[in-house]
């Protein structure tokens, strides 16, 4: 039988912008139907909530602090590896169509295409940018342009990037192949032509208790980012607004465009494993915050993702955009490196029941929209097990939350007495982690906090090392730098000063 795994993305999709995610009021008929012919994960996490991070580790298999891209506007590292570059050298043919956003670029791309994929499909917003004439690109970054008439289905980056994936099913049907879908919409300026431009007139998001989050006992840097939204009501932050109704009319547009693609894998590579997600969410006022920024909400951690080609249901574990390369080589059967953080989900997605992970984790650095006017540096890092979530703000207050009881996510119950074992328990595994990843942010600081008394600093910090592991295809053993021989193990203590022997 033919490998084939075709990934489709949006950009900035909440789980409530789809009908299959509970909320009716959504017209998203295609990606309903792709979920209820496969599994529908209700815990997955985004690796971070900006765009260009997130992407980064759906493509490399690592964490932003590992790939080197921990914010917009800055590239993945010279000697990462993507998902592209490991199939293609291993004879698996590669597509991408669509937003890339991690190559250094500041939004549209550098119009370059990275090793590993087919030139003669490439296509990023830049390349589409340079098919329109200088009065159309502006055009194309105004959101009003969704009401010309001329502005038809046919000028919108979705459908172009929906006829060239339709083309590339087609001419390579019958080989194996792993093929990117990434759509920059719904994200703004929300064009879409009639009738999405008006679908959502006069609507407005499900009530949530969490419009009314005064963010006392929160991170101060949440109340700047507010602003002025901090003493609005309820109606005020939530009501129907003409940004709103574009953007949902937007999501159902993509929906109709995926649909597109959808029926052509139906026809012509019926067996191939779908993958779909979002690379994060938006606030949309939700905790009087709008947008994207340093937080860990459910409304920008927690996206769609759904995956057909095995068993059918719905996965509650916690799932992570970390797990998707490992488990595209490990269909693709290729070599896993050890080097890559996540694991392969492969079993969970033939079996619908194996679990993958305990605990999922997320990331912010800071965010770079164009210029620096958007928090600066907040290194913040999430732990979350399906029910509790643990937020590390190095530089500002740490949050926990007990989602069974607190959905959500109103009460910070960071100093709870009550929830002492779990919180430190999630911190423990935090602090692993950052151990095990070699997070370069790590120190004795994401120990030290207010509430972990037993906690002592340490110049030395864990003193763990973790050198780079890669398959030799890419990079040869490195060597131990106390014996100068090839090392047996990345992650290990350090042996410093007075502990040699």
């Amino acid at each position: 039988m033919k490998k084939q795994v075709i990934l489709i993305m949006v950009d900035t999709q909440r789980t409530d912008m789809l009908g299959c995610y509970g909320n009716v009021d959504m017209k998203t008929p295609n990606i309903d139907k792709l979920a209820s012919g496969g599994l529908r994960y209700t815990n997955a996490q985004t690796a971070s909530p900006v765009c260009a991070p997130a992407r980064g580790t759906i493509f490399t298999g690592l964490m932003p602090h590992s790939n080197g891209l921990v914010t917009n506007s800055y590239p993945i590292g010279d000697n990462v590896i993507t998902i592209g570059q490991r199939l293609s050298d291993n004879g698996i043919h590669c597509g991408y169509i669509g937003k890339w956003h991690v190559d250094g670029g500041d939004y549209f791309g550098t119009g370059v295409c990275p090793d590993g994929f087919d030139k003669e499909y490439w296509y990023d917003m830049k390349l589409y940018l340079e098919e329109l004439t200088d009065e159309q690109r502006r055009r194309s970054r105004k959101s009003n342009t969704s009401f010309d008439a001329d502005w038809t289905r046919e000028m919108t980056f979705a459908n172009r990037c929906s006829n060239r994936t339709i083309d590339f099913i087609e001419n390579y049907k019958d080989e194996d192949f792993f093929l990117t879908l990434s759509y920059d919409e719904p994200h703004g300026p929300c064009i879409c032509p009639s009738p999405y431009n008006r679908m959502y007139e006069g609507y407005k998001m499900p009530y949530s208790e969490n419009y009314k989050d005064d963010l006392d006992a929160k991170p101060l840097q949440q109340r700047l980012w507010s602003g002025k939204n901090i003493g609005k009501s309820v109606d005020e932050l939530n009501k129907a607004t003409a940004d709103l109704a574009l953007f949902l009319g937007c999501n159902s547009f993509v929906d109709d465009e995926i649909g597109r693609v959808l029926d052509a894998i139906d026809e012509k590579c019926p067996d191939a494993i779908i993958i779909y997600t979002a690379d994060h969410g938006d606030m949309l006022f939700n905790h009087k915050l709008n947008s994207k920024n340093c937080c860990a909400y459910k409304e920008v951690l927690n996206i769609p993702l759904i995956i057909k080609g095995g068993a059918e249901g719905v996965i509650d574990a916690p799932a992570t955009h970390l797990d998707i390369v490992p488990t595209v080589l490990d269909y693709m059967n290729v070599e896993i490196p050890n080097i890559l953080e996540g694991k392969s989900m492969l079993q969970q997605i033939k079996d619908g029941v194996s679990k993958v992970n305990d605990v999922v984790f997320s990331e912010f650095t800071r965010y770079e929209l164009i210029q620096d006017g958007n928090g600066g540096f907040q290194p913040m890092r999430c732990a979350f097990d399906g029910r509790y979530k643990l937020v590390i703000n190095l530089l500002d207050t740490d949050e926990f939350y007990d989602l069974q009881v607190d959905p959500e996510e109103i009460h910070n119950a960071i100093n709870d007495l009550n929830y002492k074992e779990e919180r430190e328990r999630l911190h423990d595994i935090l602090l692993a982690e950052m151990d095990r990843t070699r997070d370069l942010y790590r120190g004795y600081h994401w120990a030290m906090r207010p509430w972990r008394t037993d906690k002592a600093p340490s110049f030395r910090n864990a003193g763990y090392v973790r050198q780079r592991e890669e398959s030799e295809m890419y990079e040869a053993r490195q060597l131990n730098y106390d014996t100068g021989l090839p090392m047996e193990e990345a992650v290990r203590i350090k042996i410093i000063g007075a502990d040699k022997k």
